[in-house]
């Protein structure tokens, strides 16, 4: 059994450690609330600080909003690199966030200075998937940490993938939080189409599942469209995040996205009503809002 850390404990983190504490692991917790007293049991024990957990574990797992979340919480006061100082050698800091592809790499080099690995390992998946463990984790960086921590990764997830270097991890997410976001506004504009013209949008989609249209979205996303089942399981504010970080990098790298600087738009014209806390399904609000229809009655 392992000592781990696990900071960020919230709609997708508390599940996460929920699991390694369920493997019977000794874990050790930091939130920015209250640590949940249902992760409070076998060998799980609530820190003050990520210096504590840092200073406690072997393994320390991040789970937090977004890059500036991260650095303060790696390099801010009693953060996990005040915590290593004293104590560092053979730890490894697992970064589960979705962040900065370009800032990952910065931290990574600054955590290695201090003697310790790093990996970027963002998840899809949502929070029905950190409640089921069958994540996709996407991993950055140097092959020994990968081997080391993949035990765990496998308590959280099932499609396991080291991509490449530090950073490459976050880069595959952003480049996973493209399509999602693309194939919502697809499903989102199809669904609306066929509803305006006056078919039933659940038998619509009942058809489509069948052809090559089928997917995820339109199967989970496409239900809660129609149900108008908007309660978060990945809020339209983080994935608004994402597609800033996508379109961030495409300017340094001197790439056009322009579908994604599209449903960027799209999450803008909701969170400016009010629903960035809304699941990001309700993408399609945005565009029953510009045609003066919804997919279906709640």
């Amino acid at each position: 059994m392992s000592k781990l850390g696990f900071i960020g404990l919230g709609i997708m983190g508390a599940p996460m450690a929920g699991h390694l504490v369920k493997a019977g692991h000794e874990v050790f917790l930091t939130t920015r609330s209250k640590v949940p007293a249902e992760l409070l049991t076998g060998q799980a024990v609530a820190c003050a600080s990520a210096q504590e957990v840092a200073e406690k574990a072997d393994i320390i797992f991040m789970m937090l909003p977004d890059t500036p979340d991260v650095a303060k919480v790696l390099f801010g006061d009693k953060g996990v690199a005040a915590g290593l100082k004293s104590n560092a050698k053979g730890k490894t800091v697992v970064d589960m966030s979705s962040i900065s592809p370009m800032d990952t790499k910065d931290f990574a080099k600054k955590i290695n200075e201090l003697g310790c690995d790093y990996l970027d390992a963002p998840v899809s998946g949502g929070e029905v998937g950190a409640k089921a463990a069958s994540l996709t984790i996407m991993i950055g960086g140097p092959d020994a940490a990968f081997e080391r921590v993949k035990p765990l990764f496998e308590l959280m997830g099932k499609n396991i993938t080291l991509v490449g270097g530090n950073g490459d991890g976050q880069t595959c997410k952003v480049a996973n939080q493209i399509i999602v976001a693309l194939n919502i506004a697809a499903v989102g504009e199809a669904l609306l189409f066929a509803s305006k013209a006056g078919a039933d949008p659940a038998k619509v989609r009942q058809a489509l599942m069948g052809g090559f249209a089928a997917s995820r979205i339109l199967e989970v996303h496409g239900e809660r469209m129609i149900k108008r089942t908007f309660n978060p399981g990945f809020r339209i504010g983080l994935h608004q995040k994402d597609l800033g970080l996508a379109l961030a990098g495409a300017r340094s790298l001197g790439v056009a996205l322009p579908q994604t600087a599209s449903a960027a738009q799209l999450m803008q014209v909701c969170s400016a009503n009010g629903m960035q806390d809304l699941d990001h399904s309700a993408l399609v609000r945005a565009l029953e809002l510009m045609a003066g229809h919804e997919v279906a009655k709640a």
